[in-house]
C-alpha cells in the first residue's frame, strides 16, 4: 500500500462545517430563520478568541457557527470574523482517527503540516471537550475563506458534538469553488477529501443542507 493509499485508509470527510459571523447571536438567528432549527450555544475556545453554537447535520457531522468571543481580549483565529457581518461558510474540518500517524504520512508524501495542536472548549454545563487538529499548508485560501480543511481527532472521552446538538438537518453535499480548481482537486484527491471542486472567480465553500424548511444552500 503506498503512502497516499494509507492516508486514505485513516481519513474521511466531513466532520463539521464552520459558518462564520461577527456576532454569535446574529449567526444563530440566521440559521434558525433559514432551517427552522435553533442552534445551541456550545461555548468558547480559550486562547483563540472565538465562541460557537452548534447544529447536528446527522451521523457524525455538524454545523458550527463561530464568532468572536466578546469575553476574550485576544483574537487568534486565522480568519478575521470580526468584519464578517454577513454570515458565510469560512472553512471545514475532516475527521482523522490517528492524527499523529496522518501528520507523519502527509509529511512523507510531501505536504507541509501545522500541528497536531491540542484544542478544547468548555460547554455551558461545565464539561470540557478536547481534540487535536492538523493543518495542511497551502496557498488556496483568502482572507475570508479557507477551502482546504483542517483535520480533527476527538479525544476518546469527549462526546461528538453531532450527538447532543439540535437535530433536524443533514448535509447533502459539499462543493468547493476556486479559480485554481484543478490544483485544489489534486490536493483533495491526494488526501481523499470527497468534496467536489468547481472553477469559479473566487474561493467559496458551498454546502447543501436538507432542513425542515426544505433544501438550503450555504455559501
Amino acid at each position: 500500500m503506498n503512502k497516499i493509499e494509507r492516508i486514505t485508509a485513516r481519513t474521511c470527510p466531513v466532520d463539521h462545517l464552520l459558518f462564520g459571523t461577527d456576532q454569535l447571536d446574529r449567526g444563530i438567528a440566521w440559521i434558525e430563520d433559514k432551517t427552522g432549527v435553533r442552534p445551541a450555544v456550545g461555548g468558547s475556545h480559550p486562547g483563540i478568541g472565538t465562541c460557537n453554537a452548534l447544529l447536528s447535520l446527522g451521523g457524525r457531522q455538524y454545523l458550527e457557527i463561530i464568532a468572536p468571543d466578546p469575553d476574550q481580549e485576544s483574537y487568534q483565529f486565522h480568519i478575521d470574523l470580526r468584519i464578517r457581518s454577513v454570515p458565510r461558510l469560512v472553512t471545514w474540518a475532516a475527521l482523522a482517527t490517528d492524527i499523529d500517524w496522518l501528520a507523519d504520512q502527509a509529511q512523507k508524501t510531501g505536504f507541509q503540516t501545522l500541528g497536531p495542536r491540542a484544542g478544547s472548549r468548555r460547554r455551558p454545563d461545565g464539561a470540557i471537550l478536547k481534540w487535536r487538529t492538523l493543518g495542511v499548508v497551502n496557498s488556496f485560501g483568502s482572507e475570508e475563506v479557507e477551502p482546504v480543511p483542517f483535520f480533527i481527532e476527538w479525544s476518546p472521552d469527549s462526546p461528538h458534538p453531532s450527538q447532543d446538538s439540535p437535530f433536524g438537518c443533514r448535509l447533502e453535499s459539499l462543493e468547493i469553488h476556486h479559480p485554481r480548481a484543478l490544483e485544489v482537486a489534486k490536493l483533495f484527491a491526494a488526501l481523499d477529501l470527497g468534496a467536489q471542486v468547481a472553477t469559479a472567480s473566487e474561493a467559496r465553500i458551498v454546502a447543501t443542507l436538507h432542513t425542515p424548511q426544505g433544501r438550503l444552500q450555504l455559501g
